[in-house]
């Protein structure tokens, strides 16, 4: 199990993502290779990059033949070299054609998420603050992009809607106010639900400190701001959560860290990333 149980659902994704891709049949591969011809496929990285998506693509080839011979070289996590071999995957070539695709699409895009990330991890080396990711994913998608932001070494923010309040800028205006939506919420929540407040001026943060907010974000502050929000939080709320977040990059990231923030979230891991450049040659076996 690599995704906390997640595998079952993973598998029936696969098979719809397959049919997507195969539909009737993989005509080419069916009239030009004789059935029953066997090779080894080799998956090599061809830039350098931080893997993440093995067990998925295992599960690919699994799905479309589990007589396939599949070997992983490498880890999830594991920073590669341009020209390493990740994968070796041995067996009917019409099975390794016919999965080839969907398995270098998600380990492409996977690995590109975990590369990314780790660029961001590694800006704030000497910082104690957490890397997150945000919901902002690709729809279907969002439980592998979070597993890749993990093996790049960043962490999670709330999967969905459900594991988690946190009351945005529209959610006060539909509550009327901050005091209004948090009081709401702690009266229909249980007690192990966090609530977290997003805030965008000293005004809304007083008024999120003022009714026990346990998470505030500031959002879309300069680093000078946030760092009057952090000093002013910390001094009456010590166990309060201060998150940062809105158009983090790379330019800003060290000003945002610098500011004393716990947390720093950032969309751009799961939404502006370059796939990690992955590929399969075909080394042919035999033919029976």
């Amino acid at each position: 199990m690599i995704f906390n149980g997640y595998n079952e659902g993973l598998v029936e994704s696969i098979r719809g993502w397959l049919k997507e891709d195969v539909g009737s049949g993989d005509v080419t591969t069916s009239v030009t290779i004789p059935f029953g011809h066997e090779s080894k496929g080799i998956i090599h990285a061809k830039t350098d990059g931080v893997i993440a998506g093995i067990p998925v693509a295992q599960l690919v080839f699994e799905v479309v033949d589990p007589t396939l011979v599949f070997t992983a070289r490498v880890q999830d996590g594991e920073a590669v070299a341009k020209g390493t071999v990740l994968i070796e995957v041995e067996g009917s070539t019409h099975s390794i054609l016919t999965g080839e695709r969907l398995a270098l699409n998600l380990l492409q895009r996977l690995s590109g998420i975990a590369t990314r990330t780790r660029t961001y991890v590694d800006a704030l080396e000497g910082h104690a603050v957490r890397l997150v990711d945000t919901r902002k994913t690709t729809p279907g998608h969002r439980m592998l992009e979070k597993y890749a932001v993990r093996m790049g070494g960043g962490a999670n923010h709330r999967f969905g809607l459900y594991d988690a309040v946190m009351i945005k800028d529209n959610h006060i205006k539909g509550a009327g106010g901050i005091t209004q939506a948090v009081n709401r919420a702690r009266a229909n929540i249980p007690h192990t639900m966090t609530i977290e407040v997003e805030t965008e001026n000293m005004d809304q943060v007083e008024e999120a400190l003022a009714c026990g907010a346990d998470i505030i974000m500031l959002d879309n502050m300069h680093p000078e701001l946030m760092k009057q929000a952090v000093r002013r939080i910390k001094s009456v709320s010590p166990h309060v959560i201060v998150e940062a977040s809105g158009n983090v990059s790379l330019d800003t990231l060290q000003g945002i860290a610098e500011s004393g923030v716990d947390v720093i979230s950032v969309g751009r891991l799961t939404y502006s990333f370059e796939s990690m450049d992955i590929s399969l040659d075909l080394n042919a076996k035999k033919g029976r």
